[in-house]
């Protein structure tokens, strides 16, 4: 039998939302990807090109350490990756996150929220991180998406 997670980084609780909302209507496990350091309201602000935010996004290799790992990854073989659009792609912390564990022969599923942005490159970005994994293109969902709208999306990737 197949085991999904849904993983998400979320910086204002959109995309946690979104994430709860997921995980109960794929019925997956729900595992919050959590800076080791906390941002705060200044981190986060993309208008000041100091910010730790613009700073971690203009660098490429920028990888910002995550708190705890997810207890035996070994046991998925789908998981949705949920996070905010940055600069026109994920934050740094998923690709941490990909990066942390053998992904070989899993499915990820990448799903954004945003203000409008779309994933655009973000698949193809994150592949790198796993290379041996299946990434499916994904989606940018609404944060206030139903459980229905969910079900629908997730049944049409045929998984």
């Amino acid at each position: 039998m197949s085991k999904t997670l849904v993983a998400y980084f979320s910086a204002s609780g959109v995309t946690a939302r979104l994430a709860n909302t997921l995980a109960t209507a794929v019925g997956g496990d729900l595992y919050e990807i959590e800076p080791a350091k906390p941002y705060t309201s200044a981190d986060l602000n993309w208008n000041n090109n100091k910010s730790r935010s613009s700073v971690e996004m203009n660098d490429p290799a920028s990888r910002p350490a995550i708190a705890a790992p997810v207890a035996d990854m070994e046991q998925y073989d789908t998981i949705f990756v949920g996070f905010p659009i940055w600069w026109y792609e994920a934050p740094r912390i998923v690709q941490t996150f990909l990066e942390s564990y053998d992904l070989s022969g899993k499915t990820i599923v990448p799903f954004c929220t945003s203000g409008g942005s779309g994933l655009g490159k973000t698949p193809a970005i994150l592949q790198k991180s796993c290379p041996a994994a299946r990434m499916v293109s994904g989606k940018r969902l609404s944060g206030s998406a139903s459980a229905s709208e969910l079900s629908a999306w997730v049944k049409s990737l045929g998984l």
